[in-house]
């Protein structure tokens, strides 16, 4: 079964995947000069970077998701499929998916990656990742569920399970959801939940590594640990996961917590697309491309963003970091590159850019690094806000999470503390009915 494409004398460009790499390739591609096709499992586009303040009750999902239909409305040449990616056959030039294969004349992959749980199925099925929206609901509800049901049980130690979160990875994602859950613990708890105690809502952050935010110099790592050691976040450096059952985390020194919320931001891994073989895959399952994000072998095949690992940089032999601005500055290379290869012009290789590091940690604090400058504190902070108000999509979107940034830090309040998620009426329930 194919899915109902309109027949174009123009080549196809099929993209994978509409995070900030194949948002960017369909945005930056003349739409008179090729047919674009984008496919994605969802009907919109998420800004990752702010995913931990849906979870925090910070921000609603609305504020920093875009449908792509509206991205795109009026843009020549675009089309948009609701479909899973299920593989590639090089060989019919087909990319496979969930209602009907695509054939292509160019294949972008930009699949992105995927919560790594390093092959323990225990932790999968118990700890809550953060990388999506999804995610981030269960996630928010359950914090939210658990400070509930901490307050109807008199038994201690199942008490002191639920008021302890647990966030396993120190990089940026895990100090920002720790800041956040800190100062949710600090200005809301005492004024909704009166009945728990300060000392009972505990948050603690696990990382292998000796120290917080690894990728970034260790002025900004001991500024991290400082900060939020002084929200009352509980750091554990050196410090490996074993095992999780969804009440007792055992940490590799043999040691053991209670906790009914175990945060995992520990790694990343690679999507997997059936068709790329095993000896096209690097690092972290990556697809490993060359110079100008052509995948070897498959004519026509190219990936961006993290599902990719690109050697041929000589800046970063061992590959990119996958970070956001990765997948945005591939993506507008290989847009040029496509037309170059369709007007037989010689292609230009990537060189990535670094245009800086920056992680927030909570109200008036934060760590900024761009080349050898660095922040810390207020003006850190600020910066931070204006660089990701700045990449938010849609001014609608913008205007939404400013008023939500200026209520918050003017009232010290989340307003957003609603448990929204299905459930089935029990016997009860309906006999109540």
């Amino acid at each position: 079964m194919n899915i109902n494409l309109p027949k174009s004398n123009l080549p196809r460009v099929v993209i994978a995947g509409g995070g900030f790499g194949g948002l960017k390739l369909a945005q930056e591609l003349d739409g008179k000069a090729f047919q674009i096709v984008l496919i994605d499992r969802e009907n919109y586009h998420q800004f990752p970077p702010l995913i931990y303040q849906v979870a925090s009750s910070g921000l609603e999902p609305s504020s920093i998701a875009f449908p792509f239909r509206s991205a795109f409305r009026g843009k020549k040449g675009f089309i948009f499929r609701l479909a899973n990616i299920l593989g590639v056959d090089a060989t019919r030039k087909v990319l496979q998916t969930s209602v009907g294969d695509v054939s292509y004349d160019y294949l972008i992959l930009a699949c992105g990656c995927k919560t790594n749980f390093f092959g323990n199925k225990q932790i999968e099925q118990h700890a809550i990742p953060m990388k999506t929206l999804h995610e981030a609901m269960t996630l928010r509800n359950r914090l939210l569920k658990n400070i509930e049901q901490a307050l109807q049980t008199d038994d201690e130690e199942e008490r002191r399970a639920y008021l302890n979160i647990v966030i396993v990875g120190g990089g940026p994602t895990g100090v920002e959801i720790a800041g956040a859950l800190a100062e949710m613990k600090r200005y809301v708890l005492p004024k909704d939940y009166p009945e728990v105690g300060r000392d009972e809502f505990n948050i603690h952050i696990i990382d292998a590594a000796p120290r917080l935010l690894q990728a970034m110099s260790e002025g900004s790592s001991a500024t991290a640990d400082k900060e939020l050691s002084s929200l009352g976040v509980k750091i554990h450096h050196d410090t490996k996961v074993v095992d999780y059952d969804g009440y007792t985390l055992r940490l590799g020194d043999g040691s053991s917590m209670l906790s009914k919320a175990v945060i995992w931001v520990s790694g990343i891994t690679a999507n997997e697309v059936t068709g790329i073989k095993a000896e096209l895959l690097g690092r972290g399952g990556r697809i490993l491309v060359d110079g100008y994000n052509r995948v070897e072998g498959l004519d026509g095949v190219f990936a961006i963003g993290d599902q990719s690992l690109m050697l041929a940089d000589p800046q970063y032999p061992n590959g990119h970091p996958q970070l956001a601005q990765v997948a945005l500055q591939q993506a507008k290379f290989l847009a040029k590159n496509l037309k170059a290869l369709q007007q037989g012009h010689t292609l230009t290789p990537f060189r990535y850019r670094d245009l800086g590091t920056m992680a927030t940690i909570g109200r008036n604090k934060a760590v900024a690094e761009i080349g050898s400058a660095k922040w810390g504190g207020f003006t850190a902070w600020v910066l931070w806000l204006v660089v990701h108000l700045k990449s938010i999509l849609s001014v609608r979107n913008k205007i939404f999470v400013l008023l939500n940034w200026i209520w918050n830090y003017i009232t010290y309040d989340r307003s957003l503390r609603l448990i929204l998620e299905g459930r089935e009426k029990d016997e009860a329930q309906d006999k109540a009915l």
